[in-house]
């Protein structure tokens, strides 16, 4: 990779680790702040947690695409930067909330402009060769890992220092400090002559999905990502409420274990990524992390004391080497005009997912913590739910790469061990 490349890079990773420290700063009281405004145990809270992230994802599945494609049209760089402004908004209206109806102004607004990992993946894409790739969508793990060391144990003592709404402020000022840093270091990724022009038939979720069936092999792969990122709903839509109905963990411990998550992430994603999958290659990265991921989910379901939350947290984060090889598999099957529809595409599954994932999660979390007459109570069982759908991923992404191997004979070769693994599961 070039100097020039190198140094791109670099600023996009400061420009998403500031991003994800400032949404990981308001992670640890949020079970707080809502509680106080609707009166409710855990429970409830966490019902209402996931109402405002299905207002969020609600938006960006709509608004994602047309971001997407802008950036293919504009650029990366003015529109990265037009959803961090989005995002620094969001964080003010959340720190002035008197109600929670403001609270979901407030997501609903970041919703409409956020964009910036989209964005973010389709200038990583620009600024990569295919077969480095993997290695630097893991960057995008690495800045999410130390985002979310820093993000939520400053945010636990932030909380519990200076009182729920001060991490808002806080986070605002980091988005801020984002969107200047970028405004003036952040170079464009998208040369012009590689740039297409707007069009709203592409720019809407159906358009942009519909586009993408000129490739065969990606609907396999979506189809695996939908599932993975509902599963990820289990640890991100009910973690802080979870631990906090198991093991009475406040503030401080939440962001502790949500920092040490992050710590593992980054070692995965900015060290074992680079060993592990050129070994390996695409097809046993994928198969073999979605695997260790899926252990890690069981674990976390079975869990009864604090340690093993800790120790679980290894299997479950190992599973990470997955993501870059799957962002990679999908990214180098589309030309370069067209990574910011596909990363706007992948977005929107997201987006979806973030609107089923988080009703599936917290719904059936609030059904088996419900102390009634006659009710079940199991807390883990949305890491439970999380493994049925890691395992139909597995199903689906053997689907992409048999349709892979048909048109590109090189992957052909490790077909048959991929299948294998997946039948035995």
């Amino acid at each position: 990779m070039s100097g020039k490349r190198k140094a791109a890079l670099g600023f996009i990773f400061v420009t998403l680790l500031i991003d994800v420290m400032g949404f990981g700063v308001i992670i640890p009281i949020l079970p707080q702040l809502i509680g106080g405004m609707v009166h409710g145990g855990n429970g409830t809270s966490a019902l209402y947690g996931g109402l405002l992230m299905f207002a969020f994802a609600g938006m960006q599945f709509l608004f994602s695409p047309v971001i997407g494609n802008l950036s293919d049209q504009y650029g990366r760089r003015p529109v990265l930067l037009f959803s961090l402004m989005g995002f620094c908004i969001d964080y003010l209206i959340l720190a002035l909330a008197p109600t929670i109806g403001w609270l979901f102004v407030g997501r609903i607004l970041a919703g409409i402009t956020g964009a910036s990992f989209t964005t973010a993946s389709a200038y990583i894409a620009d600024i990569s060769t295919p077969e480095k790739r993997a290695q630097n969508f893991g960057m995008i793990g690495v800045a999410f890992g130390v985002g979310f060391i820093l993000g939520p144990l400053i945010g636990g003592y932030v909380g519990y220092f200076f009182g729920t709404r001060a991490p808002f402020y806080f986070s605002a000022g980091l988005t801020f400090l984002n969107m200047v840093y970028g405004y003036f270091i952040l170079p464009e990724s998208l040369d012009k002559e590689h740039r297409r022009k707007f069009d709203w038939k592409r720019a809407n979720p159906a358009g942009a999905l519909k586009s993408l069936k000129r490739y065969p092999a990606l609907s396999g792969f979506m189809i695996c990502l939908f599932c993975l990122f509902v599963a990820g709903h289990a640890t991100q839509s009910t973690w802080i409420y979870f631990t906090a109905e198991r093991f009475h963990w406040g503030p401080n411990m939440i962001g502790l274990s949500l920092g040490l998550v992050g710590l593992l992430v980054a070692i995965v994603q900015g060290g074992l990524v680079r060993v592990i999958n050129p070994w390996l290659g695409v097809k046993k990265s994928i198969v073999y992390g979605l695997l260790i991921y899926m252990l890690g989910n069981i674990l976390f379901a079975f869990a009864n004391r604090e340690w093993m939350m800790f120790v679980f947290m290894i299997p479950y984060c190992l599973g990470g080497f997955a993501n870059p090889a799957m962002q990679a598999a999908t990214a180098n099957q589309v030309p370069a005009n067209e990574q910011g529809e596909l990363q706007g595409a992948i977005t929107s599954l997201q987006s979806l997912s973030s609107i089923a994932g988080p009703l599936l999660m917290t719904n059936l979390f609030y059904f088996f913590t419900n102390k009634t007459p006659g009710s079940v109570y199991f807390p883990g069982v949305p890491f439970l739910a999380a493994s049925v759908l890691i395992v139909a991923g597995l199903f689906f992404v053997r689907k992409g790469f048999t349709k892979l191997g048909a048109s590109n004979p090189e992957f052909a070769a490790e077909q048959t061990v991929t299948e294998e693994i997946v039948a035995a599961e």
